[in-house]
């Protein structure tokens, strides 16, 4: 019998003084190595899961939208950190139906804290009369409203309506500025984000004087 050969007692069992055989070895150094790949193969898709995509990695960043072609009336939703964005150019009719509301709507200037620049807290909410930024939102449970320009009563409106939104999850309604009306679930105006002007037909969404890239 070489020396290489395992040894057994009577009862069976490995004789401790001769070294171990070269097959079992091979054996067992086999399967740990297949054991540590199958691992490293488990775990690279596990940690590749906490890579952030290109996606969300932009998902943060300031975004610059067009308006020059935006005529009066018009709405366009652009996507910021993963919200709505609403950018309105409001038209002379609506602008003036904004004034007759003030009597009817909850915070008129935006004095509550925490959903308005200071350059928004005003009647218009924005920096420019005509042109108006919001986070398409609802400030009760999240649910987001739906726009209502036509001035007059409908499903949810009252004869008073000037247009702006109505949310259909719990029925406040918002005036052309965001503005919440009185005695709705909503706590507080839409939200409008930070926004400047790059040129006269141009925004981004996302900078501010507090607020830089």
């Amino acid at each position: 019998m070489s020396q290489d050969t395992l040894v057994h007692d009577d009862d069976g069992a490995v004789d401790p003084n001769l070294p171990p055989d070269p097959s079992r070895r091979f054996w067992v150094t086999t399967a740990c190595a297949v054991g540590g790949v199958a691992g490293v193969a488990t775990a690279v898709p596990f940690v590749s899961t906490f890579a952030p995509s290109a996606k969300a990695r932009a998902a943060g960043a300031p975004i610059e939208v067009d308006v020059g072609d935006l005529a009066p009336g018009q709405m366009r939703t652009v996507e910021w950190r993963g919200k709505p964005v609403w950018v309105i150019h409001r038209t002379e009719d609506q602008l003036a139906g904004i004034k007759t509301q003030d009597p009817l709507v909850a915070d008129p200037n935006s004095q509550r804290p925490g959903f308005t620049p200071e350059y928004a807290q005003n009647e218009f909410r924005s920096r420019k009369p005509e042109l108006f930024v919001c986070v398409g939102i609802c400030t009760h449970l999240g649910c987001s409203p739906t726009a209502h320009f036509a001035p007059g009563a409908g499903a949810g409106l009252p004869s008073s309506w000037e247009g702006g939104f109505l949310c259909p999850c719990h029925g406040s309604t918002f005036d052309m500025a965001g503005r919440v009306y009185k005695n709705k679930p909503a706590p507080d105006n839409l939200e409008v984000p930070p926004y400047q002007y790059l040129s006269d037909t141009r925004i981004i969404v996302g900078v501010d004087e507090d607020n830089k890239a």
